[in-house]
């Protein structure tokens, strides 16, 4: 790149030299000796122009890629508050669109800053050499040039800032207007989504014009300052020439060197406005890659060996807000192999337990142990292995029930995975579609019922954590009875097998277990098993006999 720079002076330097000597002295075979000079200089400047953009390109590509990967390691290793905080299009936005704005100046704008710069620096410095007088006049009109810089400058990273959150806002309502798309057909708002997008549309297009309008002015004020340098050179330097300070050659070849000096200026101009979005791009790259995840390993972390199972909640208080409380001072012993059913009124602390125990979140006072260790001293690796989740609404990824089930773990055997299959009933309804196990799965699940998609969810967690303790958030709240008969055939001896804490609000599933555990307003208040709570005549016996009405009689006891 700096050969390169150094030889981008040579062609006015050879054509100054051939004006005042070969071509005023006539001599033909000096004119060819520097005619053949000045292309093979056309050639080299080809040639390494070439091979530095290449290698440029080659480096550029492999940065991006290493941190396009850096960022989504640590988005899929931050903590849940983190992410169900901010928006998924803003995610998307970071590694996407603004992955590209860096990808379009490494791609372009680096090599021409570089190569620019480096070549103004020699051009001047080249100027200087040949005709002090000249360059001086030549470099008089760059502190113009400077200002009007300094003054778009602060007026084009603005709106190129604006026209980044506009775009922002795009890609979040776009993200969450597919994924909802259902609803608002459902629901007739197909007009009213129309009419939002285009008040999103044209505040982006309002923002993108400013910020043209700015960058299409800067540029415009650049080719006419150049002119007029390049203006004050031929008149200057033809009086330098009539007085004898300066010769012909001299002069034609500052002409082209004042050009080549504001080519660079020009250049870097164009660029300013790609680099400044791709300085915003890289801003919140960093600010996202800076934010750590609050929920992390310990450096020296506990070994969890021979797991057993037991669960011990010591005084936990938890808030998801400030001043807002959802576990107050929650206290539980879970014996090893004992199976617990929590139940509750919706926003009683239920699925927060889950969360906790999963160290989704960390409790703020008290602690949560497994084992009788703290959770906070495990590795978050080692306590999810122990720890499976069912969740209410069971997440499938795009390939065969056999992916879906070992997660892309090759570890989990074919074998492993049809047991997990066939233990927790899912068997039944892989064996009956088209090509079974390898049968593919739409992304999120599309080709699946809610029922088909909540087997294999429990199948997976028998799979990946075959002898660890079993959570399942209201795994039976959304499907049909025949289906929730058979997660209840296998619940039956899932829950024989382990310890195991299920959420619900069906009573119906949860007779069987050892334990039910009444939550109210964050709180425990009712602690033992299904006709001892009944025979208290408490919250459980409460709800219980609200259950049992029917929907008339449960209306007016509601009323």
């Amino acid at each position: 790149m700096l050969i390169v720079a150094a030889l981008n002076v040579a062609p006015p330097y050879l054509l100054q030299q051939a004006i005042d000597g070969p071509i005023a002295q006539g001599d033909t075979a000096a004119l060819w000796r520097l005619a053949a000079f000045y292309g093979l200089a056309a050639i080299a400047i080809f040639g390494l122009t070439y091979a530095y953009t290449y290698c440029l390109q080659q480096a550029g590509q492999r940065a991006l890629a290493d941190l396009r990967v850096r960022l989504f390691s640590h988005l899929l290793n931050h903590d849940y508050a983190f992410l169900s905080r901010t928006s998924t299009g803003e995610l998307v936005a970071r590694l996407t669109n603004d992955i590209d704005q860096l990808n379009a100046v490494l791609s372009s704008s680096v090599v021409v800053v570089l190569v620019e710069g480096a070549t103004f620096l020699a051009v001047i410095t080249m100027m200087l050499i040949i005709n002090w007088r000249l360059a001086l006049l030549a470099m008089a009109i760059l502190p113009v040039v400077a200002v009007a810089t300094i003054y778009f400058r602060k007026r084009i990273r603005r709106s190129s800032q604006g026209e980044r959150t506009a775009m922002a806002y795009i890609s979040s309502f776009l993200n969450e207007h597919l994924h909802g798309m259902t609803v608002v057909q459902l629901f007739n708002r197909e007009g009213e989504s129309e009419e939002e997008f285009d008040l999103h549309n044209s505040r982006y297009r309002r923002s993108l014009i400013v910020l043209r309008h700015h960058s299409a002015v800067f540029l415009s004020v650049q080719e006419v300052l150049a002119s007029f340098g390049l203006g004050l050179m031929l008149y200057a330097g033809g009086l330098g020439v009539l007085s004898g300070w300066a010769t012909l050659g001299v002069l034609v070849a500052f002409i082209q060197y004042t050009q080549r000096a504001f080519r660079p200026i020009i250049m870097l101009s164009q660029q300013y406005n790609a680099v400044q979005v791709a300085l915003g791009a890289a801003e919140r790259i960093y600010r996202m890659l800076e934010t750590p995840p609050q929920i992390q390993s310990p450096l020296h972390p506990a070994q969890l060996e021979n797991l057993a199972g037991a669960i011990q909640l010591d005084d936990v208080h938890f808030q998801y807000v400030e001043d807002e409380p959802v576990l107050r001072g929650v206290s539980l012993e879970i014996p090893a192999g004992q199976s617990v059913a929590i139940v509750g009124a919706t926003g009683a602390g239920k699925s927060s337990l889950v969360s906790l125990l999963a160290r989704q979140y960390d409790p703020q006072a008290g602690a949560v142990k497994l084992d009788d260790i703290d959770i906070r001293q495990l590795d978050l690796a080692d306590l999810r292995r122990a720890v499976a989740v069912v969740p209410q609404d069971p997440v499938c990824l795009a390939g065969s029930i056999r992916q879906n089930i070992r997660l892309y773990d090759e570890s989990v055997g074919d074998d492993q995975v049809q047991q997990a299959a066939e233990f927790t009933n899912a068997a039944r309804f892989i064996e009956e579609l088209p090509d079974g196990y390898d049968f593919e799965v739409l992304p999120g699940g599309a080709n699946l019922s809610q029922g088909q998609r909540q087997l294999l969810a429990l199948a997976r967690a028998l799979a990946l954590s075959p002898s660890g303790v079993l959570v399942l958030d209201e795994a039976t709240s959304s499907i049909d009875t025949a289906t929730e008969a058979l997660i209840q055939d296998a619940l039956e001896r899932i829950l024989r097998s382990r310890t195991s804490l299920v959420i619900a609000h069906r009573l119906s599933t949860i007779r069987g277990a050892d334990r039910i555990i009444v939550m109210e307003r964050g709180k425990v208040v009712e602690d033992g098993n299904h006709e001892s709570l009944l025979a208290l005549g408490g919250f459980y016996a409460q709800l219980h006999e609200h259950q049992a009405m029917s929907p008339v009689e449960a209306t007016a006891y509601e009323n």
